[in-house]
């Protein structure tokens, strides 16, 4: 959620104009990744019987790798995230709530859901409300007092936020960075339900296959 309410921005950091452009792409890549990754973790299930949190850890690598390869700052970065996140992000809603179903049941499936997507806006408030927007505001100001401490004028007007512009990969990369390390931890997390319910899989779906 962080990339996605934050493209906009990152997207002028890095240079680039046509913000509408990557948003539009990453909206597409998640309708993508909402198809495949239900499709994707239905395959594991029904055809190896391996617990489907199994597929969340795969999904999480994949953001990781996004986020990684941004934090660099290597060529194409803005790509890379736009595929990797749309894609985990929009998997991520196919996989949950059919994970949740098989882990807790259908009995209060409902208030269960509820409480999953309670999960967007407080990571959203977390993440980019306070930690990509708060790194973001402090080298915009690193940057704005570089640019005008020899400027005598600017003594006298002290900068708006409005009038704060972060540029570069420094803006984002230190977020990037500690979101790359959460999906790693959410992937260790997921690999220890995986483990923990593989013979609950088993036999819901071992004897399905063939």
């Amino acid at each position: 959620m962080a990339v996605i309410d934050n493209l906009g921005q990152i997207c002028e950091s890095l240079g680039y104009n046509d913000t509408t452009i990557y948003v539009s792409l990453i909206s597409v890549w998640n309708f993508l990744g909402r198809v495949g990754g239900g499709y994707f973790s239905e395959l594991v299930i029904r055809k190896y019987a391996y617990p489907r949190p199994v597929t969340m850890a795969v999904v999480q690598v994949i953001m990781a790798i996004g986020l990684f390869y941004a934090t660099m700052g290597w060529p194409g970065e803005i790509y890379v995230l736009t595929v990797f996140i749309g894609l985990g992000y929009g998997a991520h809603w196919a996989i949950v709530p059919a994970s949740a179903s098989e882990l807790f049941g259908l009995k209060s499936f409902g208030a269960l859901y509820n409480f999953l997507t309670l999960a967007s806006p407080v990571g959203s408030l977390i993440f980019s409300g306070v930690i990509a927007s708060g790194i973001y505001d402090y080298y915009a100001e690193l940057q704005a007092g570089l640019s005008h401490q020899n400027s005598e004028a600017m003594l006298a007007i002290p900068l708006r936020d409005d009038d704060l512009t972060c540029l570069g990969t420094i803006c984002y990369s230190i977020t990037f960075g500690i979101l790359s390390g959460l999906c790693l931890v959410a992937t260790v997390l997921s690999l220890i339900v995986v483990y923990r319910t593989k013979r609950v899989y088993a036999n819901l779906y071992g004897n399905s296959r063939g």
